[in-house]
């Protein structure tokens, strides 16, 4: 029996293109989940699951953030570290015109247009990272090293520590 060939995602074949290690993860669902639910779903730790938030900034400019699942965005650090006053959560209906993705699906990887992106310091911690690969039920685990052959992004403090 041939295997079933894998559907790549717009983020997939961004990763593919500039020679990005990673594996693909499919979990089954067509609904989005909360990022600790996904984690469950892969069998791994929260810490190594990163969730995609899109914000904008006072000065009307989007901003990209990815923090831990089980983490809050600290929204002063967050405007803070891209040079603004204060930065908000875009609203979900303005995700897909804006980005390309569904909120559920969001990648840092292959959006619309790029945007200045911040990854939460935790990320080096950790010898990996799980992020969504651009569609609900679609995950992608690789490391900040690799991911920087495909974008761009900076590492600060960004999260509400508990």
């Amino acid at each position: 029996m041939a295997k079933e060939k894998l559907e790549k995602t717009n983020a997939m074949r961004i990763l593919d293109q500039k020679k990005v290690a990673y594996k693909e993860h499919i979990l089954g669902i067509t609904e989005a989940v909360s990022g600790v639910e996904a984690a469950t779903l892969l069998g791994v730790d929260e810490s190594l699951v990163f969730k995609t938030l899109v914000t904008v900034g006072k000065s009307l400019e989007h901003y990209v953030f990815v923090v831990p699942v089980a983490s809050e965005l600290d929204l002063k650090k967050a405007a803070a570290c891209v040079n603004e006053k204060s930065v908000e959560m875009v609203k979900s209906k303005d995700l897909l015109p804006l980005t390309g993705y569904v909120h559920g699906g969001c990648s840092p990887v292959g959006m619309k247009k790029f945007f200045k992106t911040t990854f939460d310091e935790s990320a080096q911690n950790v010898d990996r990272i799980f992020f969504s690969g651009g569609r609900i039920g679609f995950q992608i685990e690789t490391t900040l090293s690799e991911l920087k052959k495909a974008i761009t992004f900076q590492v600060k403090d960004i999260t509400v520590k508990q």
